[in-house]
């Protein structure tokens, strides 16, 4: 009895599998940690745009409500100078996704044009990208960053992404070096070289897009490490201090003791959004990682599982009576086969 492949499924009458689809191809955002991530990180990069707007206060007016606990003028309470928190909060915002976005976008580049080249190139320029990932891959990150924030006059939001991207790309490019090894010898890329296509369109068309998954997560684990980078800088005091951001918001409740003070509203409101930023770009990262690897996929998929039964091939229908009957004989007259050649077989 010979069975198509479009009747294979499963033999209690479960349903065909349905043609795929263009919702399909959004698999990666119908997962649950992806759409929550992405929800979370929208909200604050709509903080940052229109955060300085909305801000009750201006955030280095002094009054004399000092130290206040959260009320109806004060969402989030005063520090011990009268300023509002929830306004120094909101501005801050802009500075913390600045440096984390322009320092990711950076290293980001610099890690795929370097990574790609050397794994898809070889040879000497493999030798030399190499050594130069090396070297920067063992270079101190954050300790390189307060020297050069020290020796700054004006270390601002720029400048210090750019430091951050300068220390974090080479991790990413070793990531991608390795990749691209694997992928320059697949029988799709063979065929593209015969063709004749120059090697830059063979990078761009042939090996990027098998990457884009690798980018995307190298590209949200330098946003946390540049957002985590900005806020330690201005907690130690080592950026400019005159610049609102979340961490220049706990250097200042440390300064003064806020936590000896019981002024907890201080520096509360600042960790909860570092926090809940953090989560949302994990739950990004998490939902990238299942994306890539099926075997981590959750509710990111909808695949139906297919259940073997020893001895049946699985069809798409429920099988008639004498189909079943059928089958049953196949099965049987198989065994039979298979026990009449197993006596044939000569002894040792």
């Amino acid at each position: 009895m010979s069975i198509t492949a479009t009747d294979v499924a499963v033999l209690d009458g479960a349903p065909a599998p349905e043609a795929p689809t263009r919702r399909a191809r959004l698999r990666f955002l119908r997962g649950g940690k992806t759409r929550t991530g992405l929800l979370m990180l929208g909200f604050f990069v709509l903080l940052a745009v229109i955060g300085p707007w909305i801000a009750p206060y201006d955030p280095d007016a002094m009054s004399d409500q000092l130290l206040r606990p959260p009320s109806g003028d004060h969402w989030f309470g005063t520090t011990h100078t009268g300023q509002d928190v929830l306004s120094q909060i909101l501005v801050g915002t802009r500075g913390v996704l600045i440096v984390g976005f322009v320092a990711a976008v950076i290293a980001t580049v610099l890690s795929v044009l370097i990574g790609v080249t050397a794994g898809f190139i070889g040879g000497a320029v493999d030798e030399i990208l190499s050594a130069l990932a090396n070297i920067f891959l063992v270079l101190p990150g954050l300790p390189l960053i307060i020297i050069v924030a020290s020796f700054v006059p004006d270390t601002g939001d720029l400048l210090i992404a750019f430091a951050i991207a300068l220390t974090s790309w080479a991790w990413g490019s070793r990531i991608l070096r390795a990749q691209t090894l694997s992928l320059r010898r697949r029988d799709y890329v063979e065929a593209a070289r015969a063709t004749g296509e120059s090697t830059w369109r063979i990078i761009l068309f042939e090996i990027m897009p098998n990457l884009t998954a690798v980018i995307a997560s190298g590209f949200v684990g330098t946003v946390i490490f540049a957002v985590l980078t900005e806020i330690t800088l201005a907690f130690i005091g080592v950026a400019d201090i005159s610049h609102w951001n979340w961490g220049t918001v706990l250097f200042w409740a440390q300064s003064n003791q806020a936590l000896a003070q019981g002024a907890w509203w201080w520096f509360v409101p600042a960790g909860l959004c570092i926090a809940l930023l953090g989560t949302a770009l994990a739950l990004i990262n998490f939902g990238i990682d299942e994306f890539v690897n099926p075997r981590l996929r959750t509710a990111t998929g909808s695949s139906r599982k297919v259940k073997m039964r020893v001895g049946f091939t699985p069809v798409a229908r429920k099988p008639l009576p004498g189909d079943h009957r059928s089958l049953n004989g196949d099965h049987r007259s198989l065994n039979g086969d298979h026990r009449k050649h197993s006596s044939k077989e000569p002894r040792p």
